[in-house]
């Protein structure tokens, strides 16, 4: 018999992972952002991640056209970056601080870390897209990462 959709989200939610906002741009210059837990290393040569964008989300056709993207981690203190791209609002970027990276991807300032990404395939995965990424370039910063486990936020401490 299948589990249920509920019964696997329960189990998913034992695993802690980091939070991530992926961003992109579309080829009309609009600015497209959302918060992904679905998000991983794949290789150290050639340096490759990998980001899941769900099918239904506004702003998958974005990521599909432009080829480009930004992952950012987020740090203990920005959860309401977090909730801010986990929302479906019109304008996800007005009053957040960010700049023009690759093929003019934005990367928001100030997050623990900031890969700009050339998508270099896609593959179905389900109800999700599976981008496979090459880092092209990153930043980075101290701090310590905002956690998500079993529905909340969480910090280390």
């Amino acid at each position: 018999m299948p589990i249920t959709e509920t019964d696997f989200r329960r189990a998913l939610s034992c695993f802690a992972s980091g939070v991530t906002v992926v961003t992109t741009v579309d080829a009309e210059g609009g600015l497209h952002g959302l918060t992904v837990s679905a998000f991983c290393s794949v290789s150290l040569a050639p340096p490759l991640v990998l980001v899941c964008i769900e099918k239904a989300t506004a702003s998958h056709f974005a990521f599909l056209e432009s080829r480009i993207c930004a992952v950012h981690t987020l740090d203990e203190t920005q959860q309401a970056i977090s909730e801010r791209f986990a929302t479906p609002i019109q304008d996800k970027f007005v009053g957040l601080e960010f700049r023009p990276g690759i093929g003019g991807v934005p990367v928001i300032e100030g997050t623990l870390t900031a890969l700009e990404c050339r998508v270099i395939n896609v593959f179905d995965g389900g109800d999700h897209s599976i981008f496979v990424a090459e880092v092209e370039k990153t930043q980075t910063r101290e701090g310590d990462p905002l956690l998500y486990f079993r529905g909340s936020y969480r910090s280390i401490a």
